[in-house]
């Protein structure tokens, strides 16, 4: 009896399969980012700079996080949950008069506090021994005074928040024309309370 040959296997089309497989996956797959906080390095030294201006102490707002994740505030112990108002407080305070004066400012006008938001400065030093999630807790409230100032201003000038029309400006999907729209609004905002915010070198 004679033996029957095996039916041959096309595999000309095996190719295609993966490949249309791998565009599959391809578009797909969510790639996740990390995401972190924005921040800029200060420049390099150089000889031939001017000496940075002499910060006045009523302008600097001090946070100091222990190493247990305790915040001392201007050498008060204080709750995170409070940091954030603590800090609007500080940045909006315009006590400032002539030159420093601030027209938009709502705070307490405390003459032991900033002058106005573009000289208030937030001094943050942690420890070394201070958790990676207490830093960034501290973070996010300090960024959120900065936000909710912003928002305000953003919505009394512009009808909307501040976020918002970041979010807006950032989107791809946004048009040039309305992108040319924003960016002057964002610029304005940002000048009347810049984000300044000093960061030093953890203690031991």
């Amino acid at each position: 009896m004679a033996k029957r040959s095996a039916p041959e296997v096309n595999a000309g089309s095996m190719a295609d399969i993966a490949f249309l497989l791998l565009i599959f996956f391809l578009v797909t797959t969510t790639i996740e980012t990390d995401s972190g906080i924005s921040r800029k390095l200060p420049p390099e030294l150089d000889e031939n700079q001017p000496p940075p201006p002499i910060i006045k102490e009523r302008n600097l707002f001090v946070v100091n996080v222990s190493s247990n994740g305790e915040l001392l505030v201007e050498e008060e112990l204080m709750e995170l949950k409070d940091l954030r108002a603590a800090a609007v407080e500080f940045l909006d305070n315009g006590a400032g008069t002539g030159d420093d004066a601030c027209s938009y400012c709502q705070g307490p006008k405390d003459p032991a506090s900033s002058v106005n938001p573009t000289k208030a400065i937030i001094a943050l030093q942690n420890n070394r021994g201070t958790s990676y999630k207490r830093y960034i807790a501290v973070q996010n409230e300090l960024v959120a005074a900065y936000n909710e100032l912003r928002n305000r201003e953003a919505q009394r000038l512009y009808g909307a928040p501040f976020v918002e029309m970041e979010a807006r400006y950032n989107d791809a999907r946004t048009s040039d024309s309305e992108k040319n729209k924003l960016k002057p609004q964002l610029e304005k905002i940002r000048e009347m309370y810049p984000e300044k915010l000093s960061e030093a070198e953890p203690k031991k």
